[in-house]
């Protein structure tokens, strides 16, 4: 039975460079992935689908050239089969990245297959039986299938299996209203696809404020994507046509050519045996972890989707930060201490950190708001992309930041002034009075914070 110093179950933003870690202080390591390395972000998450939003934008700004005074004679074409190959090339050169990395690695045994816990210290893969004290959990989250009518009856796609398409949509619906779903109609409806958005919901990104919903709605709409929310009655048949796509709430049916499934995604936790270990899951299937990542079950631990702690790449690799401190550096980080932070990538994109306006207001804090629309904002005009606005919220009596939206032209860059500000704990004056570059977003972010009043 071979056994390691510690086994790692999935290649995604976590499992990788904690493995490389472990490898540095002379561990001897088995990181076994089912399929790909690097996980949802380089094979089916990030990488890709921004590359695909990449040439979106290219189509978009190619059909507004004129009013830059740039002359294009003819429509703008599309060649789907382009777009896709580069997309692969993208997500390929970065998978290859990886493998090249381990195989140049002394110490990591890459093993590819499918891993079962035996007990809390053992397990199985490929028939080969491995053990360790310490065993680490990386393994991801797939998309959630919702059971609606005729569902079974219908060819679908989801956000794994739509970046493969290389010929465009007549019609596609998009079932869902959060940030894959519009990530997905933006950019299809900039290659010359009609798109429907249907969510079941009363707002899209509902873990947004109202206005920024609203904002994201707007938008949207202005480049002619149907927008359905409160859809009560989804349901799906087949026709001669393509796919007829039941909204309810006394709405006409949608005719769809193709149906793209994006509403949320599931952890995959339901085929590790986990109860052989005896770890503990939440009813979601969330592997249930501490402020330092690990499980009920002493020497594993769960970082990534997987746990529940965040869904994003960003996360998942802090969870490799976080694990890597404390058991390699003797250091005392904390999963609390993460201030969250995260985008909406259609155009423009949506930056976020921290608190909401409703979080705040009902954490019972004496707050401050400043807001200011786009189109005051020298860069936006002089790029001629002034849709949406920047918000920015602070407690009145500690001046600490609470959170911010900047839904705008290079939102998710500007953000980030504001989430360094955040981390370091700066109170919001400090930066009132910085001195930025002009013609840039950031330099509004001192006058946005001038202009705080309490509310």
């Amino acid at each position: 039975m071979p056994s390691f110093d510690a086994i790692v179950i999935g290649a995604g933003q976590s499992g990788p460079f904690l493995a490389a870690r472990m490898v540095e202080k002379g561990m001897k390591v088995a990181l076994i992935e089912r399929k790909f390395l690097g996980g949802t972000c380089v094979n089916a998450g990030c990488m890709p689908t921004k590359t695909l939003v990449a040439s979106a934008r290219a189509a978009h700004m190619a059909r507004r050239g004129a009013d830059y005074g740039v002359m294009i004679p003819g429509p703008v074409g599309i060649d789907m089969t382009v777009v896709r190959k580069r997309a692969e090339t993208v997500t390929m050169n970065a998978r290859n990245g990886l493998i090249n990395w381990f195989a140049g690695m002394d110490g990591i045994t890459v093993i590819y297959g499918h891993a079962r816990f035996e007990d809390a210290h053992t397990v199985t893969v490929n028939g080969e039986t491995l053990t360790a004290p310490k065993i680490f959990l990386n393994v991801g989250a797939r998309p959630i299938i919702p059971d609606m009518p005729g569902i079974d009856e219908i060819d679908y796609l989801t956000s794994t299996s739509i970046i493969h398409l290389d010929t465009l949509p007549r019609h596609l619906a998009v079932i869902g209203g959060s940030y894959i779903s519009l990530e997905f109609a933006q950019m299809y409806r900039r290659f010359g696809a009609d798109v429907t958005v249907i969510e079941r919901g009363p707002k899209l990104a509902s873990r947004e404020d109202a206005d920024i919903s609203d904002a994201i709605a707007d938008i949207l709409r202005s480049e002619g994507i149907g927008v359905h929310t409160d859809a009560d009655g989804i349901g799906f048949s087949k026709t001669a046509n393509g796919i007829s796509v039941s909204i309810g709430n006394g709405q006409p049916p949608i005719e769809a050519s193709h149906v793209l499934i994006a509403t949320g995604r599931t952890p995959n936790t339901d085929d590790l045996g986990l109860d052989k270990a005896g770890v503990v899951t939440n009813q979601r299937g969330y592997i249930t972890v501490d402020d330092k990542l690990a499980t009920n079950v002493e020497g594993i631990w769960a970082l990534g989707d997987c746990n529940g702690r965040g869904a994003f790449t960003h996360t998942s690799y802090n969870d490799f930060e976080i694990a890597a401190a404390n058991l390699l550096d003797g250091e005392d980080r904390k999963l609390s201490d993460r201030i969250l932070a995260y985008a909406l990538y259609i155009d423009p994109p949506l930056g976020r950190v921290g608190m909401s306006e409703k979080e705040a207001r009902a954490s019972g804090r004496k707050i401050m708001i400043s807001t200011r629309p786009m189109n005051r904002v020298g860069r936006a005009n002089e790029r001629a992309e002034t849709k949406g606005f920047m918000k920015v919220i602070a407690d009145a009596e500690t001046q600490q930041i609470l959170g911010a939206a900047i839904l705008g032209i290079e939102g998710d860059e500007v953000i980030h002034g504001i989430i360094d500000a955040m981390n370091a704990k700066a109170p919001y004056p400090v930066l009132k009075w910085a001195v930025p570059i002009h013609p840039t977003v950031s330099e509004l972010i001192p006058t946005l914070l001038a202009d705080l009043k309490a509310v």
